[in-house]
Parts: structure tokens; sequence; C-alpha cells
């Protein structure tokens, strides 16, 4: 829905807004994935044994799974005011929600998709969670090979 209206937008003389909007968007996702390193690493350091088990017996994204199942929401919430700060700098931004939210309540649109700024977060997280599933798989191939790389990374000087 979001490419819909920018093409309409586009349309309509309102192209420059749109790039805006849209730089302004990847901006916000930029300025916000550095602040899931802190929640990660806690994640990480409150794994239980349960948690550990679950990761070694799932499947070839169980790593990311586990990241998504316990970050997602808390993720969502520090993200969301840096992509607000970002978009309300772009005045299309509160066009759209407004739109959005007139087509949301006619049943045009799904209620996660009538704010801009909560679906720059969920696409930023969506994001990130992509980066550390290929990632993940990337060292599932090829464990040994990335294991030296790691070891190596870690006692170089």
């Amino acid at each position: 829905m979001l490419e819909d209206a920018a093409k309409l937008l586009s349309r309509l003389g309102q192209k420059k807004r749109v790039d805006e909007l849209v730089t302004a968007m990847n901006r916000a996702a930029e300025q916000a994935v550095p602040e899931a390193k802190e929640l990660l690493l806690a994640t990480v350091g409150a794994l239980s044994v349960e948690d550990a088990l679950s990761i070694v017996r799932g499947g070839p994204t169980s790593v990311t799974d586990f990241f998504a199942r316990k970050t997602r929401e808390p993720l969502g919430v520090k993200f969301l005011p840096i992509v607000t700060r970002a978009t309300e700098k772009v005045q299309l931004a509160e066009r759209y929600n407004a739109f959005a939210s007139k087509a949301a309540g006619l049943g045009l649109l799904k209620g996660e998709d009538a704010n801009l700024q909560q679906h720059v977060t969920a696409k930023a997280l969506d994001g990130l969670y992509l980066m550390i599933g290929e990632e993940e798989q990337r060292i599932r191939a090829d464990p040994v090979k990335t294991g030296s790389e790691i070891l190596r990374k870690v006692f170089a000087r």
C-alpha cells in the first residue's frame, strides 16, 4: 500500500516530497539499528538452557527466530521514536497517515499500515532480522571457516 500511495503522490506532482520521505525513512532505519546491539547482547546474556537447546535443535534460522521472539517488541519501542523524529521532518508523513487512517477505516488498508512511523519501524526490524538470518545461515553453512575467522578477529592485533 505504501508503494501505491508513493506512486499516486508522485503522479500528482509530489515526487520531490515522496523522495524526501523515502530518504527520511531510510535514515531513520539506519539510525535505529545501532540501538539493537545492547538489547541483542543482553538477550544472549539471559539465554537459558532451554533456549540454547531449542536453538541447537532448531532450523537454519533458529537463532534469528529466537532473537525476533525476544527482541522485536522492545526494539520496536526503541525504534519508533527515532523513526518518528526522522519522518516528522517531512510533512508528507502526516498527509500519508491522515489518508491511510481513512483508508483503514473503510477496510481498504490494514490497520498496521495506516501509520507511516509504525510501518517504517516494522520494516527496519524486518531488515535487521533478515541480516541476522543471512549471517546465521552463512555460519551454519561453514562453521569451521566462520569459527576460524572469528578467532582470527578476536586474537589478531
